[in-house]
């Protein structure tokens, strides 16, 4: 079935379709749709980063130490918090000195995330991240940054190592535990790769998911109140009385929809945090 082209899809075609037009030209690529080269979901991102940098620059420039707004202490409240659940807190209790350095990187890819799944709580604007290759992108661009992190900090060779599993311990303890060792050895490496990379999986599937049976909730019961309201209406008083339920429950969903976009952040956050102590940290095991 053919994509639905939405009015902000449109308007972000207006804006960047001769340069993004010239760009699929050099490199040979043909769209999908010529007409509208740039998909949904990637407009939606469009959409996210705009808003992402004209609020955080609107926020930079009312920073105050002494008389902090609302918006600080929400955005300070994503940082660090009594429940240390932010994200300087995760990165000091999981990875510990000198973490500070990964808070950019890691905070930027959790507040990403949740502003894309925050974006449908507006009428007419999907989230990106209910279509699989939007966290297919931030699953990448988190296993290449925290392997990166483990390579940079224990270097190369070291971080290797821990593909080996306990091999290289036990060739240093006896004869028999050095033959075994090398009979482990490979199997061990083919494990921790299937492991390493099963984690892309994890964080694509758990976010997709969650938030495509998240806005597949909302629409399905906004729609069967609708229905369930005008078809008593036609029938007896008790429609009029029903009058109060389809704008009750779209609340009700709304506000699930809200948590899990906030839960779903959390866990991009987190998870990744793990990913990047295990890898930074191996060294100390």
């Amino acid at each position: 079935m053919e994509e639905q082209i939405l009015g902000a899809t449109k308007l972000v075609n207006w804006i960047l379709g001769k340069p993004e037009g010239a760009l699929f030209a050099l490199l040979g690529i043909r769209p999908a749709n010529p007409e509208y080269r740039i998909p949904n979901h990637i407009a939606m991102e469009i959409v996210v980063f705009a808003f992402a940098a004209v609020f955080f620059l609107w926020l930079k420039a009312r920073l105050s130490v002494e008389r902090p707004g609302a918006a600080q202490q929400c955005m300070e409240m994503l940082i660090t918090n009594p429940m240390s659940l932010g994200v300087r807190d995760l990165l000091r209790n999981m990875v510990g000195h000198g973490s500070d350095k990964y808070m950019p990187m890691l905070g930027s890819i959790g507040l990403f995330v949740l502003f894309c799944n925050l974006i449908s709580l507006i009428p007419g604007l999907p989230s990106p991240t209910a279509t699989n290759s939007v966290p297919l992108g931030c699953a990448i661009v988190v296993f290449l940054y925290y392997n990166y992190g483990g390579v940079r900090k224990q270097g190369l060779l070291n971080y290797g190592k821990h593909f080996l599993g306990p091999a290289p311990a036990m060739m240093k303890e006896s004869v028999l535990l050095t033959a075994i060792g090398f009979v482990v050895a490979p199997l061990i490496v083919v494990i921790e790769m299937v492991s390493n990379l099963a984690r892309l999986l994890s964080l694509t599937v758990r976010l997709w998911v969650n938030m495509v049976v998240s806005e597949l909730l909302y629409v399905t019961f906004l729609g069967l109140t609708l229905t369930l309201f005008l078809y008593v209406k036609g029938l007896s008083v008790i429609g009029y009385a029903l009058a109060v339920v389809p704008l009750l429950v779209p609340i009700l969903f709304i506000a699930l929809h809200a948590f899990v976009a906030l839960v779903q952040a959390f866990v991009f956050t987190i998870l990744p945090t793990i990913y990047l102590a295990g890898a930074v940290a191996r060294e100390e095991h």
